[in-house]
């Protein structure tokens, strides 16, 4: 006879686990959490509480599981209205990447350290690639034109994320007392803007910098 206090012995298949559990367990629970250099299938497994074998129906390996949900994060970035001029074209683009990455820092960490794409973000790499080419550009200067571009996008993203993480702790931050104590006659402009430094290195100057930085890369042509 069994004991009505313990639980009813389950028998049977275990309940299947779908992929979007693995994608949001993936992205929320672990990469967002400990970072994408420490995930692994078996800690994807313990995480959602299933074996890894149950894993393997959805996914081929880590770098497949990286890869489906960089192609499920790109897939849900709206596309805009691109305008018919090539130049704006090249700016709409790179500023839906920079956005979108922007939503998600941890994305950055894995494109820039891993040969890893999401295919359903190309449309945004053939949208600055075809602008360049429009705007006079060999294909050789068109590809060199949008590394220039990521590598500006990325690195202010980066460069944000971390400051973002330092602001949040309590502890002064090194570079602001130093700004607040510069020597003028070593340093006289950057003691002359002293205490405004951190206010002035947090304002939001991608849009212009994209565009200037648009400009002169298309007059190098």
């Amino acid at each position: 006879m069994s004991d009505p206090e313990l639980p009813p012995i389950r028998t049977g298949r275990p309940p299947l686990t779908s992929r979007d559990q693995i994608m949001a367990a993936t992205r929320r629970r672990l990469i967002d959490r400990d970072g994408w250099e420490r995930l692994t299938i078996r800690r994807l497994a313990a995480e959602v509480g299933v074996g890894a074998t149950t894993l393997y129906h959805h996914v081929r390996d880590k770098d497949d599981l990286l890869i489906q949900l960089l192609n499920d994060s790109a897939a849900q970035i709206q596309r805009p209205e691109l305008p018919s001029d090539p130049r704006e074209r090249i700016i709409v683009a790179t500023t839906v990447m920079h956005d979108s990455l922007g939503d998600w820092p941890q994305a950055v960490e894995i494109l820039t350290a891993d040969d890893l794409l999401g295919e359903s973000a190309l449309w945004m790499v053939e949208t600055i690639v075809g602008g360049a080419v429009d705007c006079g550009c060999t294909p050789e200067q068109a590809v060199e034109l949008y590394r220039n571009l990521w590598y500006f996008t990325v690195g202010e993203i980066l460069v944000r994320a971390h400051s973002k993480q330092r602001a949040n702790d309590d502890r002064p931050r090194y570079r602001d007392t130093v700004f607040q104590s510069l020597d003028e006659s070593r340093f006289p402009h950057l003691a002359a803007v002293g205490n405004r430094w951190p206010s002035l290195a947090s304002r939001d100057t991608f849009p212009h910098g994209l565009r200037a930085f648009v400009d002169g890369l298309l007059i190098r042509r």
